[in-house]
């Protein structure tokens, strides 16, 4: 139906067109006769009923690009409508065409012109693009706006009201939400907009049951067999602790002790470890914590009671630094580490998983090559996994596999602190740590928002410090110019996005004589760990990257941070770059970059320089953030939502509500009760398979 053009959008079956579901819709009910149009503002989307009288195709001063324009007349008055670029409008319209045409209304002096409006012959066939509430969809390159109109109007006339209706109808009486057929044709093509939002709310509620239904599945499915019980001793138990903060003192130099939160965190691990049900936690922390000596506590614990610990980090860099930080805290209480990556020399890695095989390695840290098949554990109890986000589903299972017959105890560690009203509902099957004490010694980093144009004074301060011997980062949402999704758009006003390679480029030239490097993500993972070694040693003065830079590893002299296309990142992002410096005791600085004149844009970025604590800075992001992936969302873990938004109270309570029917739905082993076949199918197979399988978006 749609091929080639389909296909980029994921619509490959009847059933992915019937769940392209509009990203807005279009109030063009009213048909405005064109002698009243002298009334209406300039800028106003309207409709009218008009007959084509003149059409022709003209140059324009743009080399190869013409313009359609027509003559429109009714029994009041005539206008004009103009479409550029657009040559297969004359292919559709013709002089004499009676049509039905909506647009933006532009005015000169007494002449009034409808801009790239859309238009449908009016012939008595039911009105898609005009005169009526219009669906507008995401499209691609290749695919218009009618073309995919039309293509679902044909798609719900041949499945759409007869798609089978997958929820009891008992559950669906309860909660007063109408047919999925019904939804469909209300979601696509509504009559009023009161329709239309039963519909969204029918859809909201199965996306939120899927959800609901693959936590609890899995939260069942993990506790039917259990786990190694790893009793430790108090004396063990305060021994390791009091070598950890004896270990942290010797890091910074000065006596330290665990905070509050964290050796509140550290009884609770304790005890869930020397239970039989296997631990569920999920530790949250801001930057800099300390989420890694509660890690290390937990790793210390398995160790000292004869079993194998593993951390799983989802980058080279992130697991050598996680090993080096947990060999300075382990090491000197007898707990050596073991690294996996795959960047490891062979030799390296034979060695390293030889002694994982053999249980000489008792606290291991990886990356992905941990899941390899290769890999054997002698007897793994306890997985840590750093960044959880990034891994998905299936990775995780393949790593609670290797626990050879019993369910491993899992830690879950994020630096993205999630609001509290969200993780009511995201985080209902999981018991969570949450560690807010503020890092010790850490100064406070001065943050400001700067319009590409005014970054001349910007360039100054970076030579500035570097001739104090400072190191600067700067960060650019893009690798190369080809990767930004807007760059074929059509529109010639677009905000042109800098990218990494020619960032660094010009700021080579810019600063020159100084040393400019650059790291982002296609490097080889020995070539960007090689730039980041020669920024932490002083070979380079600026670092130029992508957000990569987000966990590399610790450089006390780096003291600017300056993130182009600040309006393009995440809160938690910006907060998580500029916890990059700040590090030593010199002054430091973080520049968000922004020509966005968007005003939630700019909520947002103020919010990051008013705000220094990521938990309060998740609350205010959680409060200003538009429909559409709430902060935390995707970086929880889960999967993003494409109706439901837990930003809307409305809708938390739905969640509430499908988590209810999820317990009653499923049998004690985390399986679907008899007689719901249909809903089994569309959770493996249809449009709430991503969610129900708690897939993450770009999941590493």
């Amino acid at each position: 139906m749609l091929r080639r053009a389909g296909r980029r959008l994921g619509l490959r079956t009847m059933r992915d067109l019937l769940f392209h579901l509009p990203r807005r819709y279009d109030d063009l009910r009213e048909l405005y006769r064109l002698g009243d149009l002298g009334w209406v503002a300039d800028g106003t989307v309207v409709s009218a009923r008009v007959r084509v009288s003149v059409l022709r195709v003209e140059p324009t001063f743009r080399r190869r690009v013409q313009r359609t324009l027509a003559t429109l007349e009714d029994e009041t008055g005539s206008a004009e409508a103009t479409w550029f670029g657009r040559r297969f409008i004359e292919r559709r319209l013709h002089a004499g065409d009676a049509v039905v045409v909506s647009g933006k209304l532009r005015r000169f002096g007494r002449r009034i012109t409808f801009d790239n409006p859309e238009f449908q012959l009016d012939d008595g066939t039911a009105l898609l693009h005009a005169g009526r509430i219009v669906p507008v969809y995401p499209l691609t390159a290749g695919l218009t706006a009618a073309r995919l109109r039309s293509a679902m109007r044909e798609a719900l006339d041949r499945a759409g009201r007869g798609y089978p209706d997958y929820l009891p109808d008992s559950l669906r009486a309860a909660e007063d939400l109408p047919p999925i057929g019904t939804a469909l044709e209300d979601a696509h093509y509504p009559s009023t907009f009161e329709g239309r939002d039963a519909a969204l709310r029918r859809l909201a509620f199965d996306e939120l049951l899927a959800l609901q239904l693959g936590m609890v599945a899995r939260r069942r499915q993990r506790t039917r067999d259990p786990a190694r019980r790893l009793l430790v001793d108090d004396a063990a138990a305060t021994a390791l602790r009091d070598g950890l903060a004896a270990s942290l003192s010797a890091s910074v130099g000065r006596p330290v002790d665990l905070t509050p939160d964290q050796a509140e965190a550290v009884a609770q691990v304790r005890a869930e470890l020397a239970g039989s049900a296997p631990m569920l936690r999920l530790l949250q922390g801001d930057v800099g914590s300390g989420k890694t000596a509660v890690a290390a506590y937990a790793l210390g614990i398995a160790a000292a009671a004869g079993a194998q610990g593993v951390l799983l980090a989802p980058t080279d860099l992130l697991a050598r630094q996680h090993a080096a930080t947990l060999a300075r805290l382990l090491e000197p209480v007898g707990l050596p580490v073991t690294l996996l990556t795959g960047s490891l020399s062979a030799a390296g890695a034979r060695h390293a998983l030889e002694a994982i095989a053999g249980g000489q390695a008792q606290v291991i840290v990886g990356t992905h090559a941990l899941i390899q098949d290769r890999v054997r554990f002698a007897n793994l109890a306890l997985a840590v996994i750093d960044e959880q986000h990034r891994f998905g589903v299936e990775q995780r299972g393949q790593l609670e596999a290797k626990a050879a017959g019993q369910t491993p105890h899992i830690l879950l560690m994020t630096a993205t602190p999630i609001p509290r009203t969200l993780g009511q509902v995201l985080y209902a099957d999981l018991d969570v740590s949450t560690l807010k004490t503020p890092p010790a010694g850490r100064i406070r980093v001065k943050t400001g928002i700067k319009a590409s144009r005014d970054l001349a004074s910007t360039w100054d301060w970076v030579r500035h410090e570097a001739a104090e011997g400072h190191r600067t980062f700067v960060v650019v949402p893009l690798i190369t110019p080809s990767d930004d999704p807007g760059a074929d758009a059509a529109d010639d006003l677009a905000e042109p996005i800098v990218a990494a390679e020619t960032e660094a480029a010009r700021l080579r030239e810019l600063l020159a004589p100084l040393r400019v490097g650059l790291v982002h993500g296609r490097l080889k993972a020995a070539d960007r760990d090689a730039e980041m070694s020669r920024f932490r040693d002083g070979e380079l003065d600026v670092l130029v990257g992508t957000t990569v830079v987000e966990v590399g590893v610790d450089v006390r002299e780096a003291t600017m941070m300056i993130i182009e296309g600040a309006d393009r990142f995440g809160l938690a992002q910006l907060h998580q770059l500029r916890g990059r410096v700040g590090r030593g005791t010199a002054a430091s600085y973080c520049v968000l970059v922004s020509d966005s004149d968007d005003e939630v844009a700019q909520a947002r970025l103020k919010a990051v320089v008013e705000l220094h604590d990521g938990f309060a800075l998740a609350e205010r992001d959680f409060e200003l953030r538009r429909e559409g992936n709430v902060l935390g969302l995707v970086q929880s873990g889960l999967p993003r939502l494409r109706v439901a938004s837990l930003q809307r109270e409305e809708h938390r309570a739905l969640a509430t509500s499908a988590r209810r029917y999820a317990e009653s739905l499923l049998d004690s082993a985390g399986d679907l009760a008899p007689g719901h076949r249909e809903l089994d199918d569309e959770l493996r197979h249809g449009w709430l398979a991503a969610v129900a399988s708690g897939e993450p978006t770009g999941a590493a």
